[in-house]
């Protein structure tokens, strides 16, 4: 979708930009971070052409942009930046509707596009739809430079620092709107920002810079859990997971080839088993390692222990995925209240095992590495 070649940006002789090469995918929200004079708003005006690189080639969808008409470019990029950017002699109708009249869209389509944005930043069109900029709080302002950006039905966002200067409230739920819009209408997004806990929340990749170079470019996950270097680690923050609990995933946290049984053993097998791995459970599977059951020493209380542990294993049981986070998992414990959960993957095959014990391990080795930080 978008692509940067070799890019490399001088200002009297200084680079500022060295070599940037990387390619950003059709329907991602990618941000640029990093501290300030990185070069990440340099780089996200060259995609519109107010900044043009000293040399290297920025491609949109195979196309040169240094071929293409910058006003026509523009016309075609819906572009925010954080001081909002509105006509003030103009409503708010008119401010939305500009760039699709410009581009002789159908009147009544423009209308009915413009209600449909306004509702979809949380404004609703009969209450503000013909006020202008000076009668919106700053908050409201900025919803509607969100919603111009995405009225020029261009299939690229490019977005500067839109909601720095907004207090918290209002920016989380900024933040949250322009998430959902993005899966709903599934735009490219280029976001600037220099405050990692808001790239963590909006981001598909985020792109963390450092003197025009790229450190990392990943998931906020993996980022997350894996900084490259530790200059990502120190710009993350060393408390960086557990500010973010949700970065931890089943796969994190489980304990891997837990204990299993096949169902054709006895419950003497079985109990032999537990005696000899020192557990009071075993996972149950059948052909193809496919989750079918467990059993427990309170399953296997029975007179007969020649009876099969497929007749006696506990067949409706709690599962999670290998990627759902450490806040599901610890409300799926509480509201089943147990104190395991087998992890399987998409096809149901055993993958692992989460325990209290296996949380706390987790925890408390990242706990480990911060105290090692500091």
């Amino acid at each position: 979708m978008i692509k940067f070649d070799n890019i490399v940006k001088k200002y009297q002789r200084q680079a500022v930009i060295h070599n940037f090469s990387l390619e950003i995918e059709e329907g991602q929200l990618v941000v640029f971070i990093g501290p300030s004079g990185c070069g990440k708003t340099t780089l996200l005006k060259m995609v519109n052409r107010l900044i043009e690189p000293t040399s290297g080639k920025i491609y949109i969808n195979g196309k040169d942009i240094s071929k293409i008409d910058p006003i026509e470019l523009r016309r075609n990029i819906g572009y925010v930046i954080q001081s909002t950017g509105l006509f003030p002699h103009m409503t708010i109708r008119e401010n939305l509707e500009l760039i699709p009249k410009l581009k002789g869209e159908d009147p009544a389509a423009i209308e009915e596009k413009t209600e449909r944005l306004l509702n979809l930043v949380g404004l609703d069109p009969v209450q503000y739809i013909d006020r202008y900029p000076k009668e919106l709080s700053g908050g409201q302002q900025q919803r509607v430079g969100v919603a111009r950006a995405f009225s020029t039905d261009s299939d690229i966002i490019l977005m500067d620092e839109p909601f720095s200067a907004l207090d918290p409230v209002t920016r989380s739920s900024l933040q949250e709107e322009l998430f959902n819009m993005q899966k709903e209408l599934n735009k490219t997004i280029i976001f600037v920002t220099h405050d990692m806990d808001e790239a963590y929340k909006i981001a598909d990749r985020i792109c963390l810079l450092k003197d025009g170079e790229i450190l990392q470019f990943d998931t906020p996950e993996n980022i997350l859990k894996n900084p490259a270097s530790e200059f990502v680690e120190n710009f993350l923050g060393k408390r960086r997971v557990w500010n973010n609990p949700e970065v931890l995933k089943a796969e994190d946290i489980m304990i891997p080839d837990p204990i299993k049984v096949s169902p054709v053993r006895n419950v003497l097998q079985a109990l032999e088993i537990m005696k000899e791995k020192k557990v009071d459970s075993l996972m149950v599977t059948g052909k193809d390692n496919l989750l079918i059951g467990l059993i427990t020493l309170k399953d296997i209380n029975v007179t007969d222990r020649t009876m099969l542990i497929g007749d006696v294993m506990e067949r409706n049981i709690h599962s999670v995925s290998e990627d759902m986070d450490l806040i599901n998992v610890f409300k799926k414990m509480n509201e089943h209240r147990i104190g395991y959960l087998p992890v399987v993957n998409d096809s149901g095959q055993l993958r692992g095992l989460i325990t209290r014990s296996s949380i706390l391990s987790a925890l408390s080795s990242q706990l480990m590495d911060l105290e090692v930080a500091f």
